[in-house]
């Protein structure tokens, strides 16, 4: 028992250093978005803003204008769509009004979208 609660220790250890280090990853990633989007709760720039993105229906975030495409397209932030649309944004919702081509690297991704996640 005693070998066991050692090991869930440091599994609950690491995974949170893991967690961490993806986040800071992913701030560094968010470095690409900052010309467009803000991190600010109403505070809208050539993109709104993704304070509380996650989880939040896309195409709501109030006085950004969004394209029709995007307010129609029934789509609810979460780690799916978030992956989807920032690999290739037309992809998802041909009809996109953000130009951008999209973030191949899929581990670059996944550490952008832990860091969107702690914005909620």
């Amino acid at each position: 028992m005693r070998y066991f609660s050692s090991s869930l220790f440091l599994l609950c250890l690491f995974s949170q250093a893991s967690f961490a280090q993806d986040v800071a990853a992913g701030k560094n990633a968010f470095q690409e978005c900052v010309a467009c989007h803000s991190i600010k709760p109403g505070e809208n720039l050539l993109g709104p803003s993704l304070a509380g993105v996650y989880g939040r229906q896309a195409g709501t975030v109030e006085g950004f204008r969004y394209s029709s495409a995007l307010k129609k397209s029934g789509i609810t932030w979460d780690e799916s769509s978030l992956d989807q649309y920032i690999a290739n944004p037309q992809a998802l919702v041909p009809g996109s009004r953000m130009p951008y081509s999209g973030m191949a690297d899929e581990a670059e991704r996944k550490n952008l979208i832990a860091y969107l996640k702690t914005l909620n």
